[in-house]
C-alpha cells in the first residue's frame, strides 16, 4: 500500500547516537527538521532549550513529531495539550536503535504510515494496533484530513464486516479515493455491503457507509457589517437545495477584502473548514467562467463577481460551477466542484495573523507556552536583534526580520505587512508586549494610518512577564501593595510631563518602577527622579538596581534612595524604588517586601 505521508514532521533527536537514524528518517519524511538540544553538539536543524516545553510547543502547532526516545518524554509533554483527536498532529515514538516505531497519537492522521514507513527503512516492527489499518490498509472511522464520515454509526460496522471478510461494494460519485482503493481489500461490484463517496447529502435511512470527500469550494461575498446568521443561512439553503453535503465543503471561499468580516469566519468556523482568500486579479481572471458576472461590483472589487470567481478558482481548472451565484439581502454565495480532493491549506491565501509577543526577560523558563506556541506557529518573526537571539532555538528555521535599537516604528511596520500578505508572524518585544513594549505602536499605526490591508489582519498580544515581576521576584515582594511604572525617557515623552508623572507616584507613595533610567545620550533624568521622590518619602527608602534579568550578567543590588547614583545604572537596568511601607529583611540573599496590611486586620485573642 502506497502511504501519503506527513509533510514538516519535527525529528527530535535527544542524543547524538540517534543522529544516524535521524538523518536517514529525515531523507524519507518530506520537508521534515531534526530538532536537538542547544549545547549537544548535534548538527540540527533547529535547536531548543528544553525538551518538554519545545514538544509541547511543536504539538500546539500541529506539526507532525518524530521522537528518537522514549515514547514516555513523548506522552509527558502533550499529555497536558490533549483536546480534540481529530485536529491534533500525529506522534510517533522511533527506538533510538531502530528497533521499533511506534505511533502514540494520531495513527489515522499519518502517525501509521510514518511509523510503517520507518519501521520499513529500518528493518524494525511497526506497533500498530488500530485494525482497520493492520488488516485493511485504511481507518473508516477516520478518513484523511478534509474528509468527512456522514454516518459515523456505520463506520465501525462496515469495518467489522470487511474485517470478518464480507465483500463490500465502493461507489465513487464526486472526486478519488485512492487511499481506500490502494488498501488491501478488494471491491466487489453489487455487493450488499456499500461505501459510497459522494458530495450529495444522504438520506437518514442511507445503508452505505457514505463518506464525502473535501470537492466543494463555497464561495461566497457580502457587504460589510452582514450578519453572520445571514451569510450562514443562505449558504446553508443554498447547499441544502442544491442537494449537496456541509461534509464535502473543503473551504469558504472569498476575495482578500474580505478576509477580517467576521460574517466569513463565522461561517467557515461553523462549517469547521478553513477560510481562504484571493485577490481581485486572480479572481479576475475567472471572468470567462462566471455564470452571472456583474459589472457594478468591479468599481468596488476590481472584478466581476466574487462568489462565483472565488468558488471557481479554489475548484481549480478542471472544476465546474455547480450553483451560480445566490443572493439575499446582503451576501453572495456559490458552489463549485473540483474533480479531484482539495488540499484547503493549498487554496488562496489565509488570513493574515500577527502576534505580538511578550518573551520575558530573557530566560526560556521565564517564556509563557503560549509564548513559546506562537513562536511556533510563526513562519516570520520580526524583532529588535539582541531578542532575537535570545530566543535562540525557538525561532530556528523561521524567516527573521531583525533590525537595531529604536527602529520600533519599522519593525511594527514589516511586521504589518508581512501580516498583511498573509503570513503568521510573531513580532517580539522583551519583558512584556504591552509594557513599553510594542503592542501599542501596532495599534497606533493602524489607528493613525487606517491602511485596510493591515485591517484585515488578525492582531493578537501575546502577554510576557515583565521586568518589574522579575525584579520583584528576585528581591521578594515588594510589589506587594499599589505600584507603578514611569519610564524616564524623554525621547517619545515631554520630560515636564515625566515630571509631574514621578511627582504624583511620590505623592501616592506608591512603590515606583522607574524604566530606561540612563543611557549615553540622557545622564541627568535618573538624578532629577531621585530629586523628585526625596522630596516625598525618607531617604533611607530601599531601592533596588536589577540588571539584565534573565540573561548572562544578571546582577541586584540594594541601595538606598539618598545613595542611589546614576553612574550605576543603564538602559539594561530596572529601578525599583520603595514606598514608605516598603520593608528590608536583612539576611542573604536581603529580602525586600511591601506589606499589604494584613496585621491591621488582626483581631486581639
Amino acid at each position: 500500500m502506497s502511504e501519503v505521508l506527513p509533510q514538516g514532521a519535527a525529528i527530535l533527536v535527544l542524543g547524538p547516537g540517534a543522529l544516524p537514524l535521524a538523518l536517514r528518517l529525515r531523507a524519507l519524511l518530506p520537508a521534515s527538521r531534526i530538532h536537538a538540544p542547544a549545547g549537544s553538539g548535534i548538527a540540527a536543524d533547529h535547536l531548543f532549550d528544553r525538551a518538554a516545553p519545545a514538544i509541547g510547543a511543536l504539538f500546539a502547532a500541529g506539526t507532525p513529531i518524530v521522537g528518537l526516545c522514549a515514547a514516555g518524554i513523548l506522552i509527558r509533554a502533550v499529555a497536558p495539550l490533549l483536546q480534540d483527536k481529530r485536529r491534533e498532529p500525529p506522534v510517533v515514538a522511533v527506538a533510538e536503535d531502530g528497533s521499533a516505531a511506534v505511533p502514540l497519537l494520531g495513527g489515522h492522521r499519518g502517525a501509521n504510515a510514518i511509523a510503517r514507513a520507518a519501521a520499513t527503512l529500518i528493518g524494525a516492527a511497526a506497533a500498530i494496533t488500530t485494525a482497520g489499518d493492520l488488516r485493511l490498509g485504511f481507518a473508516l472511522d477516520e478518513p484523511p484530513p478534509g474528509w468527512r464520515v456522514a454516518n459515523p454509526a456505520r463506520a465501525k460496522a462496515v469495518a467489522a464486516a470487511l474485517l470478518a471478510g464480507q465483500p463490500a461494494a465502493l461507489t465513487i460519485e464526486a472526486g478519488s479515493a485512492d487511499w481506500l482503493a490502494g488498501g488491501g481489500q478488494r471491491f466487489v461490484a453489487g455487493a450488499p455491503l456499500s461505501i459510497r463517496v459522494t458530495d450529495r447529502a444522504i438520506a437518514a435511512d442511507e445503508s452505505a457507509l457514505v463518506l464525502h470527500p473535501p470537492v466543494l469550494a463555497l464561495g461566497v461575498g457580502c457587504e460589510r457589517g452582514c450578519a453572520p446568521s445571514e451569510l450562514a443561512d443562505l449558504a446553508l439553503a443554498v447547499l441544502a437545495e442544491a442537494g449537496l453535503a456541509t461534509g464535502a465543503v473543503a473551504a469558504v471561499v472569498s476575495l482578500d477584502l474580505k478576509a477580517d468580516e467576521p460574517a466569513v469566519e463565522a461561517l467557515a468556523a461553523r462549517l469547521d473548514v478553513p477560510a481562504r482568500f484571493f485577490s481581485a486579479a486572480e479572481l479576475l481572471g475567472e471572468t470567462p467562467r462566471l455564470a452571472t458576472p456583474s459589472d457594478s461590483v468591479v468599481p468596488e472589487t476590481g472584478c466581476y463577481g466574487v462568489a462565483e470567481g472565488a468558488a471557481l478558482a479554489a475548484a481549480g481548472a478542471a472544476g465546474e460551477l455547480l450553483v451560480p451565484k445566490r443572493k439575499s439581502a446582503r451576501a453572495t454565495c456559490a458552489v463549485a466542484r473540483a474533480r479531484a480532493p482539495l488540499d484547503a491549506q493549498a487554496l488562496g491565501r489565509p488570513r493574515g495573523r500577527l502576534a505580538v509577543i511578550g518573551i520575558g526577560p530573557g530566560d526560556a523558563r521565564w517564556r509563557t507556552r503560549e509564548a513559546e506556541a506562537a513562536l511556533a506557529a510563526a513562519s516570520d518573526v520580526v524583532g529588535y536583534g539582541l531578542y532575537l537571539d535570545l530566543l535562540g532555538a525557538a525561532i530556528a528555521g523561521k524567516t527573521r526580520h531583525q533590525s537595531a535599537l529604536g527602529a520600533e516604528e519599522a519593525r511594527a511596520r514589516t511586521a504589518l505587512d508581512l501580516a498583511a500578505a498573509g503570513r503568521s508572524v510573531a513580532l517580539v518585544s522583551s519583558g512584556d508586549a504591552g509594557i513599553y513594549g510594542l503592542a501599542a505602536l501596532v495599534f497606533e499605526l493602524i489607528d493613525r494610518e487606517a491602511r485596510p490591508d493591515w485591517r484585515r489582519a488578525s492582531i493578537s498580544v501575546v502577554p510576557g512577564l515583565s521586568a518589574l515581576q522579575a525584579a520583584a521576584a528576585r528581591l521578594g515582594a515588594p510589589l506587594g501593595h499599589d505600584f507603578c511604572a514611569v519610564s524616564l525617557s524623554d525621547l517619545l515623552t515631554p520630560w515636564e510631563v515625566i515630571e509631574r508623572r514621578l511627582a504624583a507616584a511620590a505623592a501616592g507613595d506608591f512603590v515606583v518602577a522607574l524604566y530606561n533610567p540612563r543611557s549615553e545620550r540622557r545622564r541627568r533624568q535618573l538624578d532629577r527622579a531621585r530629586e523628585i521622590l526625596l522630596g516625598y518619602r525618607a531617604a533611607a527608602t530601599p531601592v533596588a538596581l536589577a540588571r539584565n534579568l534573565g540573561r548572562d550578567g544578571e546582577s541586584i543590588r540594594l541601595t538606598t534612595l539618598e545613595d542611589l547614583a546614576g553612574e550605576e545604572v543603564d538602559m539594561l537596568t530596572l529601578v525599583l524604588v520603595g514606598s514608605s511601607a516598603t520593608r528590608l529583611i536583612p539576611g542573604e540573599p536581603a529580602r525586600l517586601y511591601t506589606p499589604r496590611g494584613y496585621a491591621a486586620k488582626r483581631q486581639p485573642s
